[in-house]
């Protein structure tokens, strides 16, 4: 993850990307601490990304399954 903005997630473009750094989270390693905060739980995962940033369902699910994917791989 290191620093690569948060924009190079899944499901997250410009839009979202906006909002989330407006949030504080302008990184995607600032998500991924998010999701370990939230035990990697999907719902709550997902329902954070659309309180946060508006995220629909599929921007949240792909962006979830994109941080679960590396977790299992790199954690």
């Amino acid at each position: 993850m290191g620093s690569k903005p948060v924009t190079k997630l899944a499901g997250i473009g410009e839009t979202l990307g906006g909002r989330l750094n407006d949030a504080g989270y302008d990184k995607a390693s600032n998500v991924l601490g998010q999701y370990l905060v939230l035990d990697q739980d999907q719902g709550r995962f997902q329902g954070w990304m659309n309180d946060v940033s508006n995220a629909n369902s599929k921007q949240s699910s792909d962006c979830y399954k994109c941080l679960n994917d590396w977790s299992k791989e790199f954690l």
